[in-house]
């Protein structure tokens, strides 16, 4: 089992691809999911992926699958089960602490994930706590619920762009935070009136420390603006 779960980790971009085609399979599924139902799908679909992704990745069915974030290395197979990234205890052969003759799970996550389209952008994402209520469910089911809920979402909407922008900022902002300003400054922060209120305080700190008589120089505060422009 341990020498499958080294194989896929090494060719992880081609179960990605598998992956996706097998999402987009069973997300179009999803209007004979709804009549059928999801709650009566939810054991055989249960049934078979703790078996199929049992065999590949020693699957532990906790029921949040990120697989496609780690490079295909399953981190609840960390003795630890620890979400984001290793412990300081991985030795310096890459191997765990806990488990000397197993190799580091977050270590074959980060091979995996150089393997794979944008994956080391991907692992770097902070997963959040595992909810073990849902330990034993499908993830796949789940996922292929959420996402075709929200193309149908997307397709009900007045514009359908926005709503399409308003998931990529959000991904954006989950990825790389600081990259993604919540907000422009508006023009009236950036106005010379709102500039003069905000250094008021210091012009008059500036007016006290002046000796009398002393006139300032340009483009000093108080001086005269040069060539008719205005000092802000």
């Amino acid at each position: 089992m341990y020498a499958v779960r080294l194989f896929a980790t090494r060719r992880s971009r081609f179960f990605l691809r598998l992956y996706r085609l097998f999402e987009g399979i069973i997300v179009a599924l999803d209007p004979l999911f709804r009549r059928i139902g999801y709650e009566r799908l939810e054991t055989p679909f249960a049934f078979l992926e703790s078996t199929t992704k049992g065999f590949l990745f020693d699957c532990k069915m906790c029921g949040q699958c990120v697989l496609s974030s780690t490079g295909m290395s399953c981190p609840m197979n960390c003795p630890k089960n620890l979400r984001n990234g290793p412990c300081g205890g991985v030795r310096e052969n890459g191997n765990c602490e806990v488990r000397p003759a197993m190799r580091c799970v977050w270590v074959e996550a980060w091979d995996g994930a150089q393997r794979m389209p944008e994956g080391l952008d991907r692992i770097r994402v902070v997963q959040p706590p595992v909810n073990r209520e849902l330990e034993g469910s499908s993830s796949w089911l789940r996922v292929a619920r959420e996402k075709a809920a929200l193309q149908r979402e997307a397709r009900q909407s007045a514009d359908p762009s926005k709503h399409m922008l308003a998931r990529s900022f959000r991904k954006a902002r989950e990825i790389e935070p600081a990259a993604a300003p919540i907000a422009f400054e508006p023009d009236s922060a950036l106005s010379v009136q709102w500039s003069r209120q905000r250094t008021s305080v210091y012009d008059a700190e500036v007016g006290k420390e002046k000796p009398a008589g002393d006139k300032p120089e340009k483009g000093q505060a108080g001086g005269k603006p040069e060539d008719g422009k205005e000092q802000v």
